[in-house]
């Protein structure tokens, strides 16, 4: 692990680490699983693949940048990155990785550009029951019938639009940045494009074509975001309401439904 820091300005998140990209030459199989653990606030460096990559994990929050683009991640969602395009993965919270690579076979049925996927419980047994076979070195014709499996199951699931965007200009990823560490931040935009050193109007404008969404918005999203983390790690309803800054529990449960489409307590029972 090298001393290396990201690039994420004088703020609470200087102190990111990068940890080594793994050094494969070459896939051993078409499907090539690789499990790694990655504590909060360390990531890989910009990198490509010679493969696909299926980016996933089991457990905690991810953030994967591709080029101008960041997308926050629980283990609901995977991000489908094809061979060849540049990005980095890093961890918002302690994660455990699944990662698959997968080579460019004939009639892959796969998304041609960055997709943010919906990981069904099918799939994510699937990958689970991989894992357990590659400890036990089993390359029988089991693991054969597995990696077909999987394929196909990749194939089918759906791509989502509901991800969270992550600014690139220093500026406003500093703001990003707080307000993920402080979900209960009361500032609004005024108070923040001062901090910013512009008016608000500039700041709006700059958030929308970064992001695609207006701050308000994105404040929203992201209470969605980390009470998906939250709720993963068995936190209370209630506990989970005052740590996002909602005034009650039935205002955080109305704004969880409006966006999820379910209660949170809905959403543990799934």
């Amino acid at each position: 692990m090298s001393g290396q820091s990201f690039e994420c300005g004088n703020n609470w998140m200087s102190a990111w680490r990068t940890v080594d990209v793994p050094e494969i030459e070459a896939l051993s199989r078409s499907v090539f699983l690789r499990s790694q653990k990655l504590p909060a606030r360390h990531g890989f460096p910009m990198h490509t693949h010679p493969w696909n990559q299926f980016v996933y994990a089991t457990t905690g929050t991810l953030m994967v940048t591709i080029e101008q683009a960041r997308y926050v991640i629980t283990p609901e969602q995977a991000i489908w990155i094809p061979t060849g395009v540049r990005h980095t993965t890093t961890a918002l919270s302690d994660v455990e990785f699944r990662n698959l690579y997968v080579e460019d076979l004939p009639n892959l049925n796969m998304p041609a550009d960055c997709s943010v996927l919906a990981v069904s419980t099918l799939l994510r047994s699937l990958i689970l029951e991989l894992a357990e076979v590659e400890q036990k070195s089993d390359h029988s014709e089991y693991r054969d019938h597995l990696d077909a499996v999987i394929l196909v199951q990749m194939s089918r699931l759906r791509k989502l639009d509901f991800f969270l965007p992550w600014p690139h200009s220093s500026h406003l990823r500093e703001i990003c940045e707080v307000l993920y560490a402080h979900p209960d931040e009361p500032r609004d935009i005024t108070e923040w494009a001062s901090r910013a050193g512009m008016s608000a109007r500039t700041l709006s404008r700059h958030f929308n074509a970064e992001t695609g969404m207006s701050l308000r918005v994105w404040r929203h999203r992201l209470r969605v975001f980390r009470a998906v983390e939250l709720l993963s790690a068995h936190w209370r309803v209630t506990d989970i309401a005052l740590e996002l800054g909602f005034s009650s529990a039935s205002a955080f449960t109305y704004a969880f439904r409006t966006e999820m489409g379910c209660s949170p307590t809905e959403w543990i029972a799934r």
